[in-house]
């Protein structure tokens, strides 16, 4: 049995080691075929707490760690923060 393994969009960091991540599922209808968007929120663990709010992450499926908690958080793909970062470092050496 494969590992599953998604990319979302972390929606809520609240949380102790637990992170809420977005995933969309674009598809089109089966009578009138127009592309239809369903979201699946997954709670995943994050142990360092290094995810927040914006990231996009990849999260890959487990044991059950709690009673909703059955994902953990592999890599975080892109933050908004450090592109905020990275901007505004470029821009004062310019």
């Amino acid at each position: 049995m494969a590992v599953k393994e998604r990319i979302g969009l972390v929606v809520s960091d609240k949380m102790q080691k637990t992170v809420v991540v977005a995933v969309e599922n674009r598809s089109p209808h089966p009578k009138y075929a127009k592309i239809v968007v369903r979201t699946r929120r997954y709670k995943a663990h994050d142990e360092e707490n290094k995810c927040k709010e914006g990231d996009r992450v990849r999260i890959r499926e487990t044991r059950p760690l709690s009673r909703t908690k059955r994902w953990e958080v592999i890599e975080i793909l892109d933050s908004p923060t450090t592109a905020i970062a990275a901007t505004t470092t470029t821009g004062e050496q310019q």
